[in-house]
């Protein structure tokens, strides 16, 4: 293979995860905000009917469910923009990104997620912001197959001079292949060989090992 139809096969690997990641953005803005504003909306609907018949009572109740509701859609945006592009990743390093999304994973899921992803804040720009993506994919995986008692996440240096990430927890073993391509597929854009490991009865690793040009973008 020549370098041009590398070059060719990596930005057709990429077109392929850009269209999966708007896949499932479409799903979860469709499955999330989208249906909670609907129901805002037909609540409001019904809160001023009441009002109009002057039931009082009925439409305050309707009018705070609407309210909490879209609080609830408005809180849920702010989630999903945040993982999308993080403020800490740009601001604070990736790092601190993966520790507030595993602030997050653990409050909502009551799940001991463990750290070592110091090193993540020595690669580059574009590996670091695929690397959060692939984190936050796994974490969002492996609570929804589960969910697991402990998640461990951790990045360190390769002996050529790249990074390794491992993803572990102790949830039910990964048996979707669905799931498990998705993330090759993202790990296909930074150029990186992606694993995974299942153990029975419990736990599954995945591991996305990048090559040294491509830890350094």
């Amino acid at each position: 293979m020549t370098s041009e139809d590398a070059e060719r096969a990596l930005l057709a690997e990429r077109i392929l995860a850009e269209q999966e990641e708007r896949r499932r953005l479409a799903e979860l803005l469709h499955d999330g905000p989208v249906q909670q504003l609907s129901a805002v909306a037909q609540m409001v609907d019904a809160g001023l009917s009441a009002l109009g018949d002057d039931h009082m009572a009925e439409a305050h109740e309707l009018l705070e469910r609407a309210l909490e509701l879209a609080r609830e859609a408005s809180r849920d945006l702010r989630a999903l923009c945040d993982d999308l592009e993080p403020r800490t990743l740009r601001e604070l390093g990736f790092s601190a990104a993966v520790e507030a999304l595993a602030r997050r994973v653990a409050s909502r899921h009551e799940v001991e997620v463990a750290l070592d992803v110091e090193r993540g804040d020595e690669l580059g720009e574009f590996a670091r912001t695929a690397l959060y993506q692939i984190v936050h994919e796994a974490l969002d995986q492996a609570v929804r197959r589960g969910p697991p008692s402990r998640i461990e996440v951790t990045i360190r240096p390769t002996e050529a001079g790249g990074a390794l990430l491992e993803v572990s927890d102790d949830g039910p073993p990964e048996r979707r292949s669905a799931v498990l391509e998705a993330l090759a597929e993202r790990a296909s854009t930074l150029n990186a060989r992606f694993s995974s490991e299942v153990r029975y009865p419990r736990g599954s690793t995945i591991r996305i090992e990048l090559p040294p040009s491509a830890a350094q973008r």
